[in-house]
């Protein structure tokens, strides 16, 4: 079974994913209040949610500079070329390693790894890992 927080980094890169697709109807809703939809879909007890909270606010005021990161060390990658799950896990993990401070790093890829392989294509494991570690190597 899935711990706590990597339940709470899934159910963040899905909200991520539904806000940039939301459509018009959708849009009336907050990021806050899908989260928290989607937390109680997984069921609440097996999720971490004040983690869940935190890091979607961190987020949301650090998300121009994460995905500036990304894109720095993926530079082969548009931002536009990569699918939206790799681009919402990447955006997890970028803001964990630049921001978040309190897990490891090595933590921090092996969970969004392990997410990409749950929830992205063939290859969006070592992706992620590989843009991971470059953010990790180059972080000022």
């Amino acid at each position: 079974m899935a711990s706590r927080r990597r339940l709470a980094r899934a159910v963040v890169m899905q909200t991520i994913f539904e806000t940039h697709f939301s459509n018009e109807s959708e849009s009336r809703h907050s990021a806050i209040e899908i989260l928290d939809r989607n937390i109680k879909e997984i069921n609440i007890e097996t999720v971490d949610c004040e983690f869940a909270h935190a890091l979607l606010d961190g987020i949301n005021e650090r998300e121009d500079e994460i995905l500036s990161s990304v894109q720095e060390n993926a530079p082969q990658w548009p931002l536009e070329r990569m699918d939206d799950i790799t681009r919402a896990i990447l955006v997890v993990g970028g803001y964990e390693i630049l921001f978040g401070g309190d897990a490891p790093p090595a933590v921090v890829m092996n969970e969004a790894i392990e997410i990409a392989k749950e929830y992205g294509g063939a290859e969006s494991g070592k992706f992620v890992n590989g843009v991971l570690n470059a953010i990790e190597k180059n972080k000022v």
